[in-house]
């Protein structure tokens, strides 16, 4: 999904010392309908807990937690212009990497082998076990890993490594009118302010964020962490101006919610803000051949949502 947020943050980062994971999914509003939280106990392999599109094998809007104590989600490597088409689809090996591995280092190593650099993401991943954070940049060609124990990690679709940015995109990283350089330059913003203090709800605010780094203040639109293109004049790279699409979700997690195989999630704006679809289309007739597709969402509330859980 490009045109995700995501952060990743432990050690002298966080309030308690322990990882916090927070992620959200941009998508235009006619496909951002169908939401679901999958828990898998396999015969083989560990307990999945995660966010899913119906009726895929794997995540999709990419976010999930282990019985090994594993938590990740990605973010698109926008620009990216390679693929293998004889190699193993992300898919695949998501799923896999997901269900197989016990270790931050496993997860990776089962995500890099057959790699076709189809759907290339930068995969933010911790272990709430040992407190470990790391990033793992998929290009085809190249491909990028770093791991802490203290520090954080940020996603918003722009490659971090040089060699996968320089080589392997198109983007031109010093844009802040794009959404992904704006976001990129927030996400900076925000670790800065809240280095050390960082919490479950700070990272719902994270989600939440309404600040457009390039404008110099708060709107809501296309370059903000919660987006919004419905409220946005200007394309920010995502389509036409006013278009129906931003941020339908978030999601966050730290070290206790998933040592009890639990993360909370809302669905809808990031921020709570509803969505009117009759409204939309009143002020906005070039869109009004979305009548009929074009569904209203309104304010969510926060939940838990664990695994084991009984209708």
């Amino acid at each position: 999904m490009q045109s995700c947020s995501s952060f990743i943050a432990t050690g002298k980062m966080t309030a308690d010392g322990g990882v916090v994971l927070g992620h959200n999914t941009m998508l235009g509003y006619p496909e951002a309908d169908a939401n679901v939280i999958l828990d898998i106990l396999p015969e083989r392999g560990h307990r999945i807990l995660m966010q899913v599109i119906p009726g895929w094998i794997h995540s999709g809007t990419d976010f999930f937690i282990t019985d090994a104590g594993l938590v990740g989600s990605e973010t698109t490597i926008g620009g990216f212009n390679s693929f293998d088409a004889k190699a193993v689809p992300e898919f695949v090996r998501m799923r896999r990497a997901t269900q197989d591995a016990s270790s931050i280092e496993e997860w990776c190593e089962i995500m890099k082998k057959g790699n076709n650099g189809g759907y290339a993401n930068a995969w933010l991943l911790g272990n709430v076990n040992t407190g470990e954070i790391a990033c793992l940049e998929l290009g085809l060609k190249f491909v990028a890993f770093e791991k802490k124990r203290d520090g954080f990690f940020i996603g918003s679709n722009v490659a971090e490594n040089l060699k996968i940015l320089r080589f392997e995109t198109e983007t031109a990283e010093t844009d802040i009118r794009s959404s992904s350089v704006a976001r990129r330059v927030r996400w900076k913003e925000l670790m800065r302010e809240y280095s050390g203090k960082i919490t479950l709800e700070t990272a719902k605010t994270f989600e939440a964020d309404h600040f457009d780094t390039y404008l110099g203040r708060e709107f809501p639109g296309g370059r903000s962490l919660c987006g919004h293109n419905e409220n946005d004049p200007q394309s920010s790279g995502k389509g036409n101006p006013f278009n129906p699409s931003g941020t339908f979700d978030a999601k966050v997690v730290d070290t206790a919610l998933a040592k009890r195989m639990s993360f909370a999630a809302r669905w809808g704006s990031a921020c709570g803000t509803p969505f009117d679809a009759e409204r939309f289309l009143h002020e906005h007739p070039q869109f009004d051949w979305m009548s009929g597709i074009l569904k209203s969402r309104p304010a969510e509330p926060w939940a838990v949502f664990s695994a084991g859980e009984k209708e």
